[in-house]
């Protein structure tokens, strides 16, 4: 069964069974770009739907929409929240139009789910217009950006948990570590002593730093332009519309969105987008530089580090028996990677907006909503599959402190920084240890090294008994 829709270049057949109209299906022909389409994307459709609705309760309350036409354009809405009708958003997320498709596509599923509770059929457009009723005060450049922003506010905010969910991971292994000694390491050379414990602690605070920017840029994406229509003027709006629509918009999304201060700067403004690609891409720099550290720390396991041990996920050659792979690492730097191309995508997608409007949102959007889905899903991986498995190998750790140059360092308040340079050098030639050679030299007795070296003297500020002295006097 098919129906006869049309628009101002046409008519066009339309299957009886799909709930979108002709714009779509115009959209359906001209886009096929990505092959990742709308519904892929759910809680950009629940933010769609609920701008629809907040617009619908808006127009009613300023007489412009009838009560029977509201009551059932919100229940149109709330049944597309509630995810049954995702099929039926099917347009590209890449499109031309500035989004028009992805707005249309919401105004006609949404229409034509009201004609049904209505007792219409579907395309009897007389009784409830997409452009007419459904889209009633608005324009795509409002509705698509306000959207946007409600989308992407939810998963800044489902981002943030997931990463104190990654974050407390960590926490717990800084625990589990935290008396384990091992060498420190600057330039891939040995430094001084640290313990492991130590080392998965300050990934942890690397990402709660994180986790304060996130939710910075999520303040920050409150703002949007819904009421501004076509420019920001508010052209085709009731005067006092914009003000009623964002408290709508707050009651229907239970969320602190507000209306800008000057809607034609809001509507050709991608400042926000930028500013949350940037921080998007702060996190996947830091967590890609952990997942190299991970992969350094656990490398062998005979003829690497292998400080520790990464969980074993699978076989990882297909010619070498016995061979694991560092492969959650891997996937998550390669996320990295993604995101980090995204911003530059979002930068020049901010950039090239020209005049009233930015009409590059579609690949914007795109870059966004990507960025934060691969993260989130990312570091549930790493968390689970990866740090919540990962052992110690404390005797590796613990030869390659008392077995390295490094530690030579902690006998330079005692002995001075030329004799320590001598010894560093006598053991890089000679092969014999620091302790070994300070004895022989007689610059150290036994009982001297034994509390120069002991943990907790090598691991944080103290003072020698030299320094006592001098205060002393």
């Amino acid at each position: 069964m098919k129906r006869v829709e049309h628009d101002f270049l046409g008519d066009l057949e339309i299957s009886e069974d799909v709930y979108y109209g002709v714009q779509t299906y115009r959209a359906l022909e001209n886009f096929n770009i990505s092959h990742d389409k709308l519904k892929n994307f759910p809680n950009f459709i629940v933010a769609l739907a609920q701008v629809k609705k907040a617009a619908a309760l808006a127009n009613n309350e300023l007489g412009l929409l009838s009560s029977e036409l509201k009551d059932h354009i919100c229940r149109a809405c709330d049944l597309v929240m509630s995810g049954k009708y995702n099929d039926q958003f099917v347009v590209d997320m890449i499109q031309g139009g500035a989004g028009t498709s992805t707005n249309m596509n919401a105004n006609e599923v949404i229409a034509n789910i009201a004609l049904e509770l209505m007792g219409h059929k579907k395309g009897e457009y007389q009784y409830c217009h997409p452009n007419d009723h459904v889209n009633l005060s608005q324009s795509t450049n409002d509705a698509y950006p306000t959207a946007m922003r409600i989308a992407i506010y939810d998963k800044l905010t489902q981002l943030a948990e997931t990463m104190k969910f990654l974050q407390a991971s960590y926490d717990r292994k800084a625990e589990e570590f935290k008396d384990i000694l091992k060498m420190g390491r600057t330039q891939l050379q040995d430094a001084v002593p640290m313990t492991l414990g130590a080392e998965f602690k300050t990934f942890s605070i690397m990402m709660g730093e994180d986790i304060d920017r996130v939710l910075e840029a999520r303040n920050l994406i409150r703002e949007m332009n819904l009421g501004g229509t076509a420019i920001g003027t508010g052209m085709n709006s009731h005067p006092e519309y914009a003000k009623v629509v964002e408290q709508k918009l707050q009651e229907v999304t239970g969320k602190p969105f507000i209306t800008a201060g000057n809607l034609i700067e809001a509507t050709q403004d991608n400042g926000a987008y930028v500013q949350v690609s940037g921080v998007l891409k702060r996190v996947a720099v830091k967590l890609s530089k952990v997942c190299n550290d991970l992969r350094l720390l656990s490398s062998g396991p005979r003829a690497g580090i292998g400080e520790i041990s990464l969980p074993k996920m699978q076989p990882g050659s297909s010619i070498m028996p016995g061979k694991v792979n560092p492969v959650i690492p891997e996937v998550v730097n390669q996320v990295c990677f993604m995101v980090i191309g995204n911003d530059v995508t979002v930068s020049f997608a901010a950039e090239a907006g020209q005049l009233q409007l930015n009409v590059m949102e579609p690949v914007l959007a795109y870059a966004l909503f990507n960025s934060m889905e691969m993260l989130d899903k990312a570091m549930k991986t790493l968390a689970d599959k990866c740090i919540d498995g990962i052992t110690a190998n404390e005797e590796v750790c613990r030869n390659y402190v008392f077995g390295s140059i490094g530690i030579v360092t902690a006998l330079n308040p005692y002995i001075g920084y030329e004799n320590s340079a001598s010894i560093a050098k006598e053991a890089l030639q000679t092969g014999k240890g620091v302790r070994e050679i300070a004895l022989e030299r007689g610059l150290l007795t036994q009982a001297q090294l034994d509390e120069i070296f002991k943990p907790e003297n090598m691991l944080k500020p103290h003072m020698t008994s030299e320094d006592k002295q001098k205060m002393q006097k």
